[in-house]
């Protein structure tokens, strides 16, 4: 019982300062949160000189929130233990006796949350300047499905924390090499319906793909969805306990390599 409640407070102050320091220096606020809200704004304003149907531009506001989700994955928890490596955290974190899933846990909750705050404003402002229009009826079937699309993002930062640190210094060239495919894969700013039936299930391995297709489905009552609701929902809460499962054996891996080589990377940097 001690052992989970130490682990719990470990979870607690670690999202504490993800929190906390998202929000430190009000200038990274600005950049992380009108300059995307630009982006979407300028897909927005592509779609109406096209003359696309008024349900794209809606698309286009709800991949701009999802986006700021996954430049967290990919920035806050994907290569958050090779940085942790650079500024001499991660051996506190080896020899603490709390679960590493632990501190990773905090860091995905403690990012959510800030990039929440930063998503609220780029959904307000599609309200507020696109007058996006949403259906009442399926909001709550949508925020069941966007925090079930959170787990398994989440899951799969915690499993890709491990993985890239085993590359070194490559590991911000994974992120950087990572963030346009996923863009295009994850219909960020189009349904992934048009990808073709072979594309888009491919895409659907991935569950911001899925995710935001069945957030769609239910938040906006579209009809362009790849798979029904209920099928796609059920795909994400198995993405979810897989990657889990995964990052957990990462770990494991990770730390045994450790204790065997005596170095945590595939190459000495």
């Amino acid at each position: 019982m001690s052992s989970l409640a130490n682990n719990l407070r470990a979870a607690s102050a670690r999202a504490w300062i993800r929190v906390v320091a998202a929000n430190r220096e009000l200038s990274w606020v600005f950049f992380e949160t009108f300059l995307p809200a630009m982006t979407t704004a300028g897909y927005v304003l592509v779609y109406r000189a096209l003359g696309a149907p008024a349900e794209y531009e809606a698309y286009v506001i709800l991949g701009g929130v999802m986006t700021a989700f996954w430049l967290n994955v990919l920035w806050g928890m994907a290569a958050q233990f090779f940085w942790e490596k650079d500024m001499g955290n991660l051996d506190i974190y080896m020899m603490a006796p709390i679960s590493r899933m632990s501190i990773l846990l905090g860091m995905a909750v403690g990012g959510m949350l800030g990039t929440a705050m930063r998503s609220v404003v780029i959904l307000v402002l599609g309200i507020a300047l696109f007058h996006v229009r949403f259906e009442i009826g399926g909001l709550a079937a949508a925020f069941g499905i966007f925090l079930l699309s959170m787990t398994a993002l989440y899951g799969l930062g915690m499993m890709l924390a491990s993985l890239f640190l085993l590359f070194g210094r490559g590991a911000q060239r994974w992120v950087e090499v990572a963030q346009e495919p996923v863009y295009l894969m994850s219909g960020f700013y189009f349904p992934i319906a048009n990808l073709g039936f072979t594309a888009a299930a491919i895409a659907s391995a991935f569950p911001l793909a899925l995710g935001i297709d069945a957030i769609r489905q239910t938040a906006l009552g579209s009809d362009t969805g790849f798979l029904p609701v209920g099928v796609e929902a059920g795909a994400l809460a198995a993405l979810a306990v897989l990657f889990f499962l995964l990052a957990r054996r990462m770990l494991r891996l990770m730390e045994n390599r450790a204790k065997r080589d005596g170095k945590l990377t595939l190459k000495w940097q």
